[in-house]
């Protein structure tokens, strides 16, 4: 495992990283893992995109999917068969959530090797960002940023209020009013010992994050699911 782990993930990192540093950071290690994690997001974008989009309408799919559930709460096959058929509608993948995790945690632990092992080397001459953040120490600066975006990307991604049919608030919302505080807390207790190196990864691709969540938010509030389109009235 270790072996898979530095052949495919580690090695390849670090070399892209040398590289973009030698020849488009300007010597600025700073510079070079932003572009890094830009790299990094652009090729992942499809599935980034498609994890976060499904999650958005999950989310705001909740209550249709309570309305199931306690329809044929005495027939779990057929509500397996209702949920199995909304999900196909909307082309949604109830475990995006759980792959949108699988795929960031394995580069987040290369990373951390990355500059755990190699900012004590001559690889780097330099250890700052625009000369301003020393990136194998760690930085309030950095962390409070992290914590902060980390709060716009949960806000954006909670659901328009809504209630169930009998009357409920969406429980989802409720986690996500919840993840809305508790998010950017352990994104804070993450980093705080961390070098700001990896602070400032998780900074940029947490705006990536918001962008992207900002773009879907507008294309569906442009193309809503039937089930989410506002009622006419006549």
């Amino acid at each position: 495992m270790a072996a898979l782990f530095n052949t495919y993930l580690y090695q390849p990192i670090l070399s892209l990283l040398i590289f973009i540093y030698e020849h488009f950071s300007f010597g600025d290690l700073g510079i070079a893992i932003v572009v890094l994690t830009v790299v990094v997001r652009i090729v992942l974008l499809p599935l980034f995109y498609k994890g976060t989009k499904d999650q958005t309408l999950m989310a705001r799919l909740q209550p249709k999917i309570k309305a199931i559930q306690t329809e044929h709460k005495d027939n779990k096959e057929r509500q397996a068969a209702e949920l199995m058929a909304l999900y196909k509608e909307h082309k949604l993948n109830p475990f995006s959530g759980i792959l949108l995790l699988i795929i960031q945690l394995p580069i987040f632990i290369a990373l951390f090797q990355i500059f755990r092992t190699e900012l004590g080397t001559a690889v780097f001459v330099t250890h700052s960002f625009l000369g301003v953040v020393d990136l194998s120490a760690k930085s309030i600066g950095v962390v409070l940023i992290a914590a902060i975006l980390q709060f716009v990307q949960a806000k954006l991604a909670l659901p328009p209020e809504q209630k169930e049919s009998d009357g409920k608030k969406n429980p989802l919302a409720a986690m996500g009013k919840t993840m809305l505080y508790v998010g950017p807390i352990i994104s804070a207790v993450v980093l705080w010992n961390l070098p700001s190196a990896l602070g400032l990864y998780w900074v940029i691709s947490t705006l990536f994050s918001v962008g992207q969540q900002a773009f879907i938010n507008h294309r569906l509030a442009v193309r809503p699911p039937k089930e989410l389109a506002p009622t006419k009235t006549v």
